[in-house]
């Protein structure tokens, strides 16, 4: 059997799955066989890897292997440098401590394209983006350590996985990787 490798940018209200009565990978992907690596909520966009490979699949989601997955998030108001300490030391969320995550907050706004529907603007309450770098993936994980410092997300892109990244792929356009961007990924299969 040949291995498939695809790279997705997955858009806002896309369930990572195949099947359902809402969006799914299904309207989007016609290959058969292939899984999502991990998961990206409903509310999420950005890079989604799929495959038919379980060890590439494992080595990518077994928090064992600490794979680094990059995120630019959008939060209310402008987090002070105690929250992002906080965020990058770990924080307690459902009663475990998150690892150690590397943060930094952005000069500017990421050029997105525009999210549909977009995200609710208030006139008196100013947003930061920060880009995040985690090595675990617990479920709304991102959201719920900006909740625990104070700082609500508003828009949650995953922009690399590894050295993958985002770059060339418009919400909705997928692609297959070749062997070269499988190590950029950060596994070694071949």
């Amino acid at each position: 059997m040949r291995h498939i490798y695809i790279a997705f940018n997955k858009p806002y209200g896309v369930l990572t799955q195949f099947s359902g009565d809402r969006a799914s990978l299904a309207d989007y992907i016609p290959v058969k066989g292939v899984y999502p690596v991990g998961r990206l909520d409903r509310d999420s966009e950005g890079l989604l890897l799929l495959t038919n490979d379980g060890d590439f699949q494992h080595r990518l989601t077994d928090p064992k292997f600490h794979h680094p997955r990059t995120y630019w998030v959008q939060v209310e108001r402008v987090p002070d440098q105690r929250a992002l300490d906080r965020l990058e030391n770990g924080v307690t969320i459902e009663g475990q401590r998150t690892r150690p995550a590397k943060i930094r907050l952005l000069k500017d706004a990421p050029a997105l394209p525009a999210r549909n529907p977009p995200v609710r603007f208030r006139k008196n309450v100013p947003t930061a983006w920060l880009e995040l770098t985690l090595t675990e993936g617990r479920n709304r994980q991102v959201r719920r350590m900006t909740a625990a410092v104070g700082f609500p997300t508003l828009r949650l892109v995953r922009v690399a996985i590894g050295g993958l990244h985002l770059a060339g792929l418009a919400p909705g356009e997928w692609r297959e990787l070749a062997g070269d961007e499988l190590q950029v990924v950060g596994t070694s299969l071949f």
